[in-house]
């Protein structure tokens, strides 16, 4: 099956920047955009909800001058993410300004609607729905999903348990469509990898949020420069649902990351915590990847960096697999 149309279009590296609660709005999904990578964004994060036109309207204005004004750069369309959970009181507002404007790529989290697929079909856009195992996988493209981004161990935010490779393997016996692969992608060798398993579109998140453009606190940015794979914690203590947050965000609140609480309350993805402390806000999320993040920068920069190693890990792989076939 070949993807897409939208999906077709010419990237700097094969990734789609996941939506990141707080940190994703207009100025770091234009960055991605126009660093040629597919920028995306919580539709929550736009707040009030009819701030969301504005946010559209933004992104696709700047995009727009930029191709103008660059007419041989490579400018990547975007995505908008949709909850599509009974928390969230704000979907059938924020469905309808996305019809309006037409957003190509719909990203649904957290439940499959048929309903919410067939709204953006209706205009021609694509829905990808993320999963973290087979079971969901195949309730997403039966209610009519176009794709899957399958959120493997490791990943960001809420994350799955299964090992990517089996994961993305189970898919691809029966799923010939897009496919996207989630958890501690930041680094180019791992988009090779991502790839090279069966997927589509490697699926980055926490590389982006030491850039300058991601809206979050030069604490949360440092934060992430300075950790590695063993500061991250996967619990379901602040939400409900398991998710993956950086280690020094929890410990700073006096909380022991080590003897975390069960959940008080059933699953509230959206604006959970405990007490004071809430999830997103002051314990902040991020993947194991992290440990690729070695300093702060622009989009540009970073897009640059995954560029460069994802064409050298590719040459590289050539060479040792020239080699073999030579030996053999």
């Amino acid at each position: 099956m070949s993807l897409p149309e939208i999906l077709q279009t010419p990237l700097t590296v094969p990734v789609v920047a996941s939506p990141m609660f707080i940190a994703s709005g207009p100025a770091l999904v234009s960055a991605q955009c126009q660093a040629g990578v597919i920028g995306s964004f919580p539709a929550l994060n736009a707040r009030p909800a009819s701030q969301l036109s504005d946010w559209l309207d933004e992104i696709t204005e700047s995009n727009a001058a930029y191709a103008a004004a660059n007419p041989d750069a490579i400018v990547a369309p975007f995505a908008v993410n949709q909850i599509v959970h009974r928390s969230n009181a704000r979907l059938d507002e924020d469905l309808a300004t996305i019809v309006e404007h037409r957003v190509p790529i719909v990203i649904t989290s957290l439940g499959a609607r048929p309903d919410v697929n067939e709204a953006v079909h209706s205009y021609g856009g694509i829905v990808l729905h993320d999963i973290i195992n087979d079971e969901f996988a195949r309730k997403a493209v039966e209610r009519g999903a176009d794709g899957l981004i399958a959120v493997a161990a490791g990943a960001g935010g809420h994350a799955g348990t299964l090992s990517p490779f089996a994961l993305v393997q189970e898919i691809r016996e029966w799923f010939d469509g897009p496919l996207l692969l989630s958890g501690a992608i930041a680094h180019g060798r791992s988009i090779l990898a991502a790839l090279a398993a069966g997927a589509d579109f490697a699926y980055v998140g926490s590389a982006f949020l030491a850039t300058d453009e991601a809206n979050v606190v030069d604490g949360y940015k440092d934060m992430v420069v300075d950790s590695r794979a063993d500061d991250i914690i996967y619990s379901s203590t602040f939400t409900g649902v398991h998710g993956n947050y950086l280690r020094k965000s929890i410990e700073v609140h006096g909380l022991d990351p080590a003897n975390l609480p069960k959940p008080t309350s059933g699953p509230n993805p959206l604006s959970g915590g405990l007490g004071e402390v809430k999830a997103w806000r002051d314990v902040w999320g991020s993947g194991q990847g992290i440990g690729s993040v070695a300093s702060r920068g622009t989009v540009a920069e970073t897009v640059d960096r995954l560029a460069a190693e994802y064409h050298a890990a590719r040459e590289g792989l050539l060479e040792r697999v020239g080699a073999l076939v030579r030996t053999s």
